[in-house]
């Protein structure tokens, strides 16, 4: 049946001929009813296919080697810009052969002149952190910004720093402004924060209090520990919005299970006085000792003298002077 151009025997046949089912194991048959299928239909996504199949271990055991072998395949003998992409990949990561960053970095570029706008973004982060080739912010923020005309978020927030900062163009705070609020509106985080920044300050827009409150909540929502702790401080205080204990509570033990030894602490307050929670000497004892163990020094202080009195935990001289002794 694939002697006589049938496409289905004939993509069963190569994957038989490759996984060496029913016959011994042969690639150089496999690749060429491959080609074969390539002469009847006109492309290159059964080699492709394969080799995502083997990358993830999808319909087969994963084996790196092979999903190289043709992606390597695919793009260099056959011209597919995905097969590039993916090649680089494996190149840029040791994915199935050796890490080289010179040919992650030709093939990433082969890939985004060929019009794959993952592959630019990757490229414009090499020519950035002069990976594979020599720095050039020049070529990195070029190739920012055909990624992100093409849609990619990332590239959009590195685009609008390049602006922001004068990396690679000049500075203008305004396409900065604009480029922050494309990735924040395609829910970059960072790019949120950024954006409510822009607000707060009036740089490449109008101040704008409850603007830049409204980017931030957002921000934090989702996860960026810079806007939490912005937030603690904004309903702490009540600016840009009512002054609201309860959220500043909330925010400051988000950002405390996040790691944020500052947000120990005050947590430590809060459960302290008892204000907005329940008081408890125990958990303020708990937070004080996490951030103190973080390095917080003023945590350090009051962590000697839980200790020196017995606060939340037994009394323990030694440790009461060792802890003053660190926050000294």
């Amino acid at each position: 049946a694939a002697e006589n151009g049938n496409i289905a025997a004939m993509l069963n046949l190569a994957i038989l001929y490759h996984n060496g089912e029913g016959t011994e194991e042969n690639l150089k048959k496999a690749f060429y009813w491959f080609q074969k299928m390539k002469a009847v239909c006109g492309n290159n996504q059964a080699m492709l296919d394969l080799a995502i199949c083997y990358y993830i271990g999808k319909g087969t055991e994963k084996n790196l080697e092979k999903a190289f072998y043709w992606y390597q395949k695919a793009a260099a003998e056959n011209g597919d810009k995905e097969a590039m992409f993916n090649l680089a990949i494996c190149y840029y990561n040791g994915k199935g052969t050796e890490k080289n960053l010179e040919k992650a970095f030709y093939w990433y570029q082969k890939a985004a002149k060929n019009g794959v706008k993952e592959a630019m973004f990757s490229l414009a982060t090499l020519f950035k952190i002069g990976e594979g080739t020599v720095k050039n912010l020049k070529k990195a923020f070029y190739w920012y910004q055909k990624a992100a005309k093409n849609g990619v978020k990332n590239a959009m927030f590195n685009l609008a720093n390049g602006y922001y900062n004068g990396e690679g163009t000049k500075k203008n705070l305004e396409k900065a402004f604009y480029w922050y609020q494309k990735a924040a509106e395609e829910g970059d985080k960072e790019a949120m924060f950024n954006l409510a920044i822009c607000f707060e300050n009036g740089e490449g827009t109008e101040k704008n209090s409850e603007k830049s409150f409204y980017w931030q909540q957002k921000a934090a929502e989702n996860g960026d520990k810079k806007a939490m702790f912005n937030l603690v401080d904004i309903y702490a205080n009540g600016e840009g919005t009512e002054e609201n204990l309860e959220k500043a509570f909330y925010w400051s033990q988000k950002l405390a299970e996040n790691g944020n030894e500052i947000a120990m602490f005050n947590l430590a307050v809060f459960y302290h006085d008892g204000k907005v929670t329940e008081k408890s000497i125990e958990k303020a004892f708990y937070w004080c000792q996490k951030a103190a163990e973080n390095g917080y020094t003023g945590a350090m202080f009051n962590l000697a003298k839980c200790y020196q009195n017995g606060e939340g935990t037994e009394k323990n001289l030694e440790k009461a002077f060792c802890w003053y002794q660190k926050a000294a």
